[in-house]
This record gives C-alpha cells, sequence and structure tokens, in this order.
C-alpha cells in the first residue's frame, strides 16, 4: 500500500519535478544514485560512482578483458617486460596517443600519474605503496627511460599478475602532466582543481558535475582508440527507485540502475524494457568498531553473526540482486571460501550474549546510507537484533556522510559494501585480514583498520599469501585465512552483489562488467 501510495504521489503532484524531456537519440540517461561521489581525483577516487566515472573517462596503463579477467592487456601501455628476478617492469607506451586536450601521451605522464599517486597519499594509494613506492624513493623506482618506456621497480618480488592487476584499478589512471601542472597550487599536482576538473584521454570527457544531482560526460571525439557511439552520457542522481521506475516507463530515462526487487519483477512484463544482470565482486557487510565497548567483546561480535536472516534478505526483498555470501573473497576469486556457518538463530546469539554478561542487551547506533537496498537491510537487521534484547538506532545519511564517519572510525556499526579494487585475492584480503599499524595516525587505514581491529599475526598471514608463487598453496592460504576470519572478524560478511539494471529496449551494448569499476559506456547504442 505504501509503495502505491509514492507512486500516485508521483503521477499526481511529483513528476513535474523529475520528469526530463524524452532522451535525444544521441544521448543516453542513466538514473543513478551518485551521491557517494566526493572527488573526480583518480588519485582520490574510492567510491563505486567515482570510480565508474574514471573507467569511462581515463585510461590506464593496462586493462582486463571483462569477459576472462585472466586476460590482461595493453592500454596506454603497448606492451612489457619483467625481469627474471621478478622486481622490474617495464612498459612500452603506445605512441601517436593524445589527451583530450590534445597533448599528447608520452612516458612523462605514466611517470607523472604513478608518482603522483604515491606522493599524494589519498585513500586509494596503498594500491601503489604496497610495493614499496614512497614519496621519498619514486624517482628512483618509477623512472622515464626514455620518450616512451617506463621501468617500475617494485621492493619484492610478487606474483606478477598481483602487480599488473593494480595496474588495471582506478589508481592506474593515466593524468595529463602538462594541464594537471597549469593548475598545481603550493605543490598539489593540482589535486584541488582535479577534484572537479578533468585531465585524461577517455572514450569520455567530463561536461559537468553537480555533486548528488547530475554528472554529464560527452564523447572524446579525439579519442585515440574506438569512439564512444553516443554523443553524451547523463547521469541523473535519483535516490528512490520508484522514481528511476517510473522514468523508465515513461521513456524519460534509458537506463535505472538502482531498482527494487518489486520494481524489476513489475518490468519484466514492460514490452518497452529488458532487464539485464551480472555477478559482481561486491560484498555487503556490517563493520564492528573495535572502540566500542561491547562490540570488542568476542561473545558480542560471534552473537551479531546469529543474529542476521540472511536466507530470509536473499529470498525476499535482496531476491535476484544478492546471494548469501560470508567470506571476504567474492565467488569467482582464487581462494573464494563458498561456506556460510552463520544463520539467524536467535537462541545461540542469547546464550553468546550472556557469556558475556549482557544477556539484558544494549544500545548501539548504525551508520546507514539512505539509497536502496542498504534501509531495508537495517531495518531487518534492526528487527533481528531486537529479538535477543539489542536496541540498534539506525542513523541515515548520504553515502559522502555515512563514509566520511566510518573513515574516521566515528562509528559504533557501518553497514557497507566492498568492491575489490583489482582482480587478485590480495585486493580484499589486504582490507579485511591486514592492518600494520591500528594507530589513529596510520597512513594505511584498510576496513581492518577503519574498525580499529589490530590483527599482527593475520597481518603476517596475509602479507606470506600475496608471496606465493604456487597458485594451489595460494589459493589454500587464502582458504585458510578466511575460515579464521569468519570466526574471529569485527566483519559480519552478508551478501555478495549481483548488479540488475533496466534498460529501454533500444539500448544495446551497455557493459556490466565483472567490478564496480568495470561498466562502460563506449560501446552503447540507441537502436
Amino acid at each position: 500500500m505504501k509503495r502505491l501510495l509514492i507512486l500516485a504521489c508521483l503521477v499526481v503532484i511529483g513528476v513535474a519535478q523529475v520528469a526530463y524531456a524524452k532522451t535525444p537519440k544521441d544521448y543516453l540517461v542513466m538514473g543513478f544514485a551518485i551521491d557517494d561521489i566526493i572527488t573526480l581525483d583518480p588519485a582520490e577516487i574510492f567510491e563505486f560512482s567515482g570510480a565508474e566515472y574514471a573507467a569511462n573517462t581515463y585510461d590506464r596503463l593496462i586493462n582486463y578483458d571483462v569477459d576472462n579477467v585472466s586476460d590482461i592487456y595493453g592500454g596506454i601501455a603497448e606492451s612489457w617486460d619483467i625481469s627474471e628476478d621478478g622486481l622490474s617492469y617495464t612498459f612500452n607506451i603506445r605512441k601517436g596517443m593524445t589527451f583530450a586536450s590534445g597533448n599528447p601521451i608520452s612516458a612523462d605522464d605514466v611517470v607523472f600519474s604513478l608518482q603522483r599517486v604515491v606522493a599524494l597519499n589519498k585513500g586509494p594509494a596503498f594500491i601503489l605503496t604496497q610495493f614499496g613506492f614512497t614519496p621519498e624513493n619514486m624517482a628512483d623506482t618509477i623512472k622515464k627511460l626514455d620518450d616512451y618506456t617506463v621501468q617500475v621497480v617494485i621492493d619484492q618480488p610478487y606474483a606478477p599478475t598481483f602487480f599488473l592487476y593494480c595496474l588495471t584499478s582506478t589508481a592506474g589512471s593515466i593524468i595529463d602532466k602538462k594541464l594537471a601542472l597549469s593548475h598545481e597550487k603550493d605543490g598539489d599536482y593540482g589535486h584541488a582543481w582535479l577534484r572537479t576538473g578533468y585531465a585524461g584521454s577517455g572514450p569520455y570527457i567530463l561536461k559537468k558535475w553537480k555533486p548528488a544531482e547530475s554528472l554529464t560526460l560527452d564523447r572524446n571525439d579525439a579519442y585515440w582508440g574506438e569512439k564512444a557511439n553516443l554523443k553524451r552520457v547523463m547521469i541523473r542522481h535519483i535516490s528512490e527507485p520508484a522514481t528511476q521506475r517510473l522514468l523508465l516507463e515513461k521513456g524519460d530515462i534509458d537506463i535505472a540502475r538502482n531498482l527494487e526487487r518489486n520494481d524489476i519483477e513489475g518490468l519484466e512484463t514492460n514490452p518497452d524494457v529488458k532487464i539485464v544482470s551480472r555477478p559482481k565482486g561486491g560484498i555487503y557487510y556490517l563493520g564492528l568498531n573495535q572502540k566500542n565497548e561491547y562490540l570488542q567483546i568476542p561473545e558480542v561480535r560471534q552473537a551479531l553473526k546469529y543474529l542476521i536472516d540472511y536466507k530470509g534478505m536473499a529470498d525476499t526483498f535482496l531476491k535476484g540482486r544478492m546471494t548469501v555470501h560470508q567470506a571476504f573473497l567474492p565467488n569467482g576469486f582464487l581462494g573464494a571460501l563458498t561456506e556460510t556457518p552463520f544463520s539467524l538463530d536467535v537462541e545461540k546469539a542469547k546464550e553468546l550474549l550472556k557469556k558475556a554478561g549482557l544477556e539484558n542487551g544494549f544500545t548501539i547506533t548504525m551508520d546507514t546510507r539512505n539509497t536502496e537496498p542498504v534501509p531495508s537491510m537495517a531495518l531487518a537487521i534492526q528487527a533481528n537484533f531486537a529479538q535477543a534484547g539489542i536496541k540498534l538506532e539506525i542513523i541515515p545519511g548520504d553515502g559522502k556522510q555515512t563514509l566520511t564517519k566510518y573513515r574516521a572510525r566515528n562509528h559504533d556499526i557501518y553497514i557497507g559494501k566492498w568492491g575489490p579494487d583489482y582482480m587478485d585475492p590480495h585486493t580484499n584480503a589486504d582490507t579485511f585480514a591486514r592492518n600494520p599499524d591500528n594507530s589513529d595516525e596510520a597512513n594505511f587505514k584498510p576496513l581492518a583498520w577503519r574498525n580499529a581491529w589490530d590483527i599482527p599475526e593475520m597481518t603476517k598471514v596475509a602479507d606470506a599469501a600475496v608471496l606465493e608463487k604456487d597458485t594451489k598453496k595460494r589459493a589454500e592460504m587464502y582458504l585458510d585465512l578466511q575460515r579464521e576470519h569468519q570466526q574471529v572478524s569485527p566483519f559480519v560478511i552478508m551478501f555478495q552483489d549481483i548488479e540488475v539494471i533496466a534498460e529501454r529496449n533500444n539500448i544495446d551494448g551497455f557493459i556490466l562488467g565483472p567490478s564496480f569499476d568495470s561498466n562502460f559506456y563506449q560501446h552503447t547504442v540507441k537502436k
């Protein structure tokens, strides 16, 4: 009934506020919750929507095939060589490429871009600094050999695919050095300007960003590769799934990105719309801050893992959009653990709470992004917690608000989604199961740090796994690590994401990749 009233109100009084003109033939218009975008600088982007933006507007040194992730191929680098000792990587840069500005792409831009990530030391910097790069040594470890050759020297002989996959991440985006430095202030590498500006070479270029409102991209007609089919991509921030559905049915948007189960089921019989889905690497979890007096108790952490109705949510409002998954490596990754030892068991949870001396429960807060399906998940969890006497206060906020608080370790519980930064298993082990410095002043701040979980021994195990050259042995190490993590960690890992979108029938070629930064607009056409 509530849903019908919402739709009725939109039809009667609200459509005038959100109904846009029919989409032009050479424009792609999406309804998408993009309030998590904080910055447009690839050296700082660490959010889902921002990473998707960067993937479509910047080129990376190397790429992987979205349908066969083991196939790593050249981007701005057309080829590379690895030394026998596994420490030195030499990249050969394609000749004849230009940025959208018209400036030529050369080894100088590659060196600048990689060094810039290290020097700025923003959120994604660890993706590169984990290989031993520092502001002090980067001139020697990331350097130009000639105008089209770059040499990178790492600190240990890791599995080669580990380093290469890291270069396919947003942090591997190549920046127009000349343009960025023309906006430099106080030695910031052009960062203040690039937070809202653009200095890339991708198939689309930034036209305009209005935070929590819209993001507009124009085709880069000077693109060195295959040109994008559509002239413009317009992304409207629409957080309400019912609104996205209504606009899609009216033809005011071409693609709806954040629909609920009822919306998807309702659209399946619409002849003007098609449903497209793909399993993704995103993991939904609860982060339990170990600075909290209750959450730092092992029995409490374990009790909360038995107070989640995983199957109930997956079979109802999350059906077709998520699968139950309780380990930090998503299915599809080397060493992924598929065991699901936890289920809703209120009595077992009560026993654990009694053992902790909290048989009467306690009060706790949970920061919750106000974009579906997160609020619905939060309400279900709140009801389950109440069965064991735990009063859960939900604190709603937009993506920027909740993330900023979480990154400052100012939460009790955070309900979040984590997507792999690259396709090697270390990407999630590095954040869920490593925390080399738990101090407030730490430079490296993975999810374990955000939740104040001090784990020196588990960190050593994760470090050993990334150095193992034998693939079978490495997979076993990650399986063992995840089994321990399931039982002792302050993470309640619940689901793996399935991305589901709805498109108008005249849309073709929109690519959903295996990760949040591998959704591509370039080949999209309107028939």
